[in-house]
């Protein structure tokens, strides 16, 4: 089947099933505790709160350890939190749903599926009809410019491609809230200053709440319209940081006199941070 060229964001039939809320993401009072071989507790998450607005793309930032990973894994329904509670869209995360959409560092595309298969997957999982499914894997095939590698198989596919694979099969599946533990980490500069990008293009289309993970700042003010930054041991948030950076956004922003400020300011933060841990 050839691709069909889209003017505009392809709407699925169940995002009429999200009602319209203040919060996308509304985390309460979350700890997370792990208990040693030799018995002792470690805490990796301490009383954490904090809401992320609905269509926000809201950026985790903090150092090695802090519980960055943990936290979107707790959200994704992938592990239980000690206290506390996670609500997205005003219920409470109890397990995995349908409702979220992860996409992780590592390539977890099925390496015996070809990139339209990979798409599609959840989509007849859910059941929906040949034609709506075509529709849809076709959109997001031109979304993420892959509509010429529809027949590849991942082993085919350069890093960068294979994560715009799992960027398109998580929005695909019409996820009220997509997490992305840092999806760009093992891609070369180039091809990551290209993927942010491409993902802050098919994030204004899509108009979906994204909750990403990094250890860039750069990164994240790039992308962040609100930056979580979190200290370690325990995982806490410090502070929470608008970005007052106007959209649409180009590399060109990182010589702006607001972005410097931003990093200045994140680094202070992390600095302090790593001085009360030693």
């Amino acid at each position: 089947m050839g691709t069909v060229a889209s003017t505009k964001p392809y709407i699925m039939p169940a995002l009429s099933e999200y009602a319209a809320v203040e919060s996308r993401l509304k985390v309460e009072g979350v700890s997370l505790r792990y208990q040693s071989p030799s018995g002792e507790t470690f805490t990796a998450l301490d009383n954490v709160s904090f809401e992320v607005p609905d269509q926000q793309f809201a950026v985790i930032v903090g150092p090695s350890g802090c519980g960055k990973s943990s936290l979107l894994y707790l959200t994704a329904g992938l592990s239980e939190p000690s206290d506390g509670a996670i609500y997205v869209g005003g219920k409470k995360v109890d397990g995995p749903g349908a409702d979220r959409g992860m996409v992780f560092q590592s390539y977890t595309l099925f390496p015996w599926l070809t990139v339209r298969q990979n798409i599609e997957f959840g989509l007849k999982r859910r059941g929906l009809p040949g034609d709506e499914i075509n529709t849809i894997v076709e959109f997001y095939l031109n979304e993420v410019g892959l509509a010429k590698f529809a027949q590849h198989y991942p082993k085919q596919l350069s890093g960068g491609m294979m994560q715009r694979v799992a960027i398109a099969r998580a929005l695909a599946n019409d996820p009220q809230i997509l997490l992305m533990d840092e999806p760009f980490g093992a891609l070369d500069s180039q091809t990551r200053l290209q993927m942010q990008q491409l993902l802050l293009q098919v994030w204004g289309n899509a108009k979906k709440t994204v909750v990403f993970v990094t250890h860039d700042i750069d990164e994240a003010i790039l992308l962040a319209d609100r930056i979580y930054v979190m200290g370690a041991r325990p995982g806490r948030i410090k502070e929470v940081l608008d970005v007052p950076i106007d959209r649409p956004r180009s590399m060109d922003v990182v010589m702006e006199p607001e972005f410097i400020r931003m990093k200045r300011r994140i680094l202070e933060l992390l600095h302090d941070d790593l001085a009360e841990v030693h």
